[in-house]
Parts: C-alpha cells; sequence; structure tokens
C-alpha cells in the first residue's frame, strides 16, 4: 500500500555527501517508496563519490553561493526533465567555517558569519525561487534545521542564530508562494545527530554524549529518524502543513531536570 502516496513522484535533493547525510536516509527511503531522485551535490569530486550511492538517478554540480551557478543548474535541470514538475525538494544544506578556532560569539568573523547565512539560509531562497516553475503546484520544500536555536551552546558558534534565520524565512516563503501556488515550506528539525559534517565541529562529540544522557530513553537520536520525519513532510500526507519546523529530538527537550542528571551534577565531588 502506497500510504504516503509517493510511488513515481519526482524529488529534488540537495545536500547528499556520504552515506551519513540526512540526504542519503532521505533519499532512499524515497526510493524504497519508488519515488524518483534527482540529486545536486556541491562539486564533481562529492559527486564522483556519491553517484555510485544511487546509479538510476541525475546527479548534478551546484556551488549554491554562485547566483549564476544555480540559474545555470536550473537550466540544466529543466532541459533534463524535459517538462516533467518536482514534487518535492529537499534542502540539505549548512556550512560554518570554524577553521579559526571556536570564539565567543560577539566575536564572530563578519565573514564566516555571512557565509554561513548564504549557505545555510539563502540558499533555500535562492533555490525556492529558481525551481519555484519547475516545481508542482503542490510540492513540498523541506529545509533541515535544528531542535532549538534558543539553546546558548558555546561549541555549535554562530550557526544558532544561522538557523533560526532559516526557520523564520519558511513563514515568509510559504505566505509568498502562496500567491500563485499551494507549495508547502516545513523544516525537519532534529537534537544531535552522528554525521560527517558535525564530527568537523569542534567538541560536538561530548555534546552529542551529553544530549545522549538527556534524552529520556537514553539512546540518542538516529539519522533515519530524523529522515522519515523528512520524508513524511515531503509526502502529500502532510499536506495540511506548512511553515512549520517540527521537532524530532526523542524528547530531549523535556528532561534537562531529570533526576540522574541532577544527582550527578550536584552529587559530591569526587577525586582529589
Amino acid at each position: 500500500m502506497d500510504f504516503l502516496q509517493l510511488r513515481q513522484k519526482r524529488f529534488l535533493i540537495f545536500g547528499l555527501a556520504n552515506k551519513k547525510s540526512v540526504a542519503f536516509s532521505v533519499a532512499k527511503m524515497l526510493a524504497e517508496q519508488e519515488a524518483r531522485c534527482t540529486f545536486v551535490v556541491r562539486d564533481e569530486s562529492i559527486r564522483s563519490k556519491t553517484a555510485p550511492l544511487f546509479p538510476q538517478s541525475d546527479f548534478f554540480t551546484c556551488d549554491v553561493e554562485s547566483e549564476e551557478a544555480i540559474l545555470d543548474l536550473r537550466r540544466e535541470i529543466e532541459e533534463r526533465c524535459h517538462g516533467e514538475r518536482f514534487h518535492g525538494l529537499l534542502h540539505s544544506l549548512a556550512f560554518a567555517d570554524y577553521s579559526g578556532g571556536m570564539k565567543p560569539f560577539h566575536r564572530t568573523p563578519k565573514k564566516a558569519f555571512l557565509q554561513a547565512i548564504d549557505i545555510s539560509c539563502f540558499s533555500l531562497i535562492a533555490l525556492s525561487n529558481a525551481f519555484a516553475d519547475l516545481l508542482a503546484q503542490d510540492a513540498s520544500v523541506v529545509t533541515v534545521s535544528i531542535s532549538t536555536t534558543r539553546m546558548a551552546s558555546e561549541n555549535y558558534g554562530f550557526m544558532a542564530p544561522v538557523k533560526a534565520a532559516l526557520d523564520s524565512s519558511l513563514a515568509f516563503l510559504a505566505k509568498s508562494f502562496s500567491e500563485f501556488s499551494e507549495i508547502r515550506f516545513n523544516a525537519v528539525a532534529p537534537s544531535l545527530l552522528k554525521t560527517s559534517a558535525s564530527a568537523g565541529i569542534p567538541g560536538y562529540l561530548d555534546s552529542y554524549l551529553y544530549a545522549e544522557s538527556v534524552i529520556p530513553r537514553r539512546r540518542a537520536l538516529a539519522t533515519e529518524e530524523a529522515a522519515a520525519t523528512a520524508v513524511f513532510l515531503l509526502s502529500p500526507r502532510s499536506s495540511g502543513i506548512t511553515a512549520q519546523k517540527i521537532v524530532v529530538d526523542a524528547g530531549m527537550e523535556i528532561n534537562y531536570f531529570d533526576k540522574h542528571l541532577i544527582a550527578k551534577a550536584t552529587g559530591p565531588a569526587t577525586g582529589p
């Protein structure tokens, strides 16, 4: 039974990097539902590594920091799709330059912050605009956010404010597109995941292990769990949801005052 009504639907997938990517899990689930995916990756190096993962699919490259590259991509895909429309678009793109080391937020470098905004947030706006007339009238656009942008985690640096901008843009895109379509814009917002991208964040592993202890089930969120929510949002079954951020954190946000964590934090000191 095709409950999610995804069979033979077409989807644009941005952000596949490897098997640990949220985009990989989403595309794998879509393929299992007999949907058809077209992939856009950053460059030829990534395409050569990821194309074998989905050998029946088309792969394109695009540097989303370049407006010209986005327009070239749109023309290239339009020529390839021969008038067919896409029923959904997954935006799983994020980048922050931490090469200068983690700094207090007020010392965030302007160049790094604006680049993160460009790739992680504005690219959703730019791609939505470029592909507006290649999307079905009732298509679904889904981006990947984070479970909270109000937790001032030092080792996440300036990405939380960037993701907050991404979250806010959903309402404005949904409103803007409602003038000519029923295209929906939503975000799946997972808690800490074990991905290759997250591995590059200084101190992330410690935060990941702490999050695992906070989650009521004492088991971290799996990438597949976040991906499953994204697949639902991409499907026609979520037609009544737009301009929303769906938190997928296995209950982490309700459990910061767990008695075991309190006891560990306030118990007698040990060691020298």
